[in-house]
């Protein structure tokens, strides 16, 4: 005999057992094959689409002090997370500093002070904010490790992107944070990769592309770069840019391996080379080692383009590919 759906309620996300008790839902049917109990008192529908906040729901439902925190809450707000800690499963959760930590099976325990406005509910659940999340991870990550976590928060696109986002919190928001928790843990950390954050990388493997061309005596290349056609509209989106040597820097994440993404990563490329812009295709092994073959890659990028783009220029000018590159920026952007 089949068995009976959940009420649609319970069907999204984590519940408690009292709440499914409210909704009729017997015992008996809380025990069978399509709900799991990750801890006393909580539900979970086993194949659920549910969303990060959704299933974490229950546990702030459960106990009205309880605020889901660090490893968790980075989830909740889609943080960039490095590989070793996206492997951690466990849920964070934290009460005030003068209550007991909050001890069932999954979780870690926390006794945290938040000062206003540290705490919000998303999507129902109460969650340390964008900025505190970020503070209390400086405690366990490596500065750029940090670093890719900022630029996750602080990621946002306007309305020349194809996919516009909006910001969950600003540099500004993670520098008061820092500023109101002097004397917290990991407070070195928290202030050695603040200045390293930066709008507009979409992905771990983009920040790390940028610092590694940051460091590597080529410049910053600048993120958010719209690169337009003739007629000023927006025509090509780099990950990252060196703007007055036209060359544009993308990232092949493993997506791009799927056959309809290659084609449009051919169109783009094309369209990118008729603008008169050269585009550079990162992959992941060009990030690995001491010295990343990514810094040959940019630097003969470079290189190439000022010597292609000094071919024809007026001999008072050739003593000076950098001016001259500027000049031709000037013309064309009048």
């Amino acid at each position: 005999m089949p068995r009976k759906p959940l009420p649609e309620p319970l069907q999204i996300g984590s519940f408690t057992a009292a709440t499914a008790n409210e909704l009729g839902v017997s015992r008996k049917r809380l025990r069978q094959a399509d709900v799991f109990i990750p801890s006393r008192g909580i539900r979970l529908p086993l194949y659920g689409t549910s969303e990060p906040a959704a299933n974490l729901r229950a546990y702030t439902v459960l106990d009205s002090s309880s605020v889901v925190t660090h490893h968790s809450a980075a989830r909740v707000w889609d943080g960039s997370l490095p590989a070793w800690m996206q492997a951690d499963w466990r849920i964070h959760v934290a009460r005030g500093r003068h209550e007991g930590k909050p001890r069932r099976r999954n979780v870690v325990g926390h006794r945290l002070t938040f000062l206003s406005g540290e705490v919000e509910i998303h999507d129902g659940v109460r969650v340390t904010s964008p900025a505190r999340t970020w503070l209390d991870l400086a405690a366990f990550l490596e500065v750029d490790e940090l670093i890719a976590l900022g630029d996750s928060l602080v990621v946002s696109h306007d309305q020349d992107f194809p996919y516009p986002r909006t910001a969950i919190t600003t540099i500004e928001g993670l520098r008061r944070m820092v500023a109101a928790h002097p004397g917290m843990r990991g407070m070195k950390t928290a202030r050695l990769a603040l200045p390293e954050i930066r709008v507009g990388s979409d992905s771990p493997q983009e920040t790390r592309m940028r610092l590694i061309l940051a460091r590597s005596g080529l410049g910053e290349p600048v993120l958010n770069y719209v690169v337009r056609n003739g007629w000023g509209q927006a025509a090509v989106w780099p990950d990252a840019a060196y703007p007055e040597r036209r060359v544009a820097l993308q990232y092949d994440g493993d997506h791009h391996g799927d056959p309809q993404q290659y084609l449009r990563d051919i169109k783009r490329q094309a369209t990118t080379e008729r603008l008169g812009w050269r585009e550079i295709r990162v992959g992941k092994d060009d990030l690995e080692g001491d010295k990343p073959f990514l810094v040959e890659k940019v630097r003969a990028a470079l290189g190439y383009m000022l010597r292609e783009r000094t071919v024809g220029a007026p001999k008072s000018l050739k003593s000076g590919p950098q001016l001259y590159v500027r000049a031709e920026e000037t013309e064309a952007s009048a």
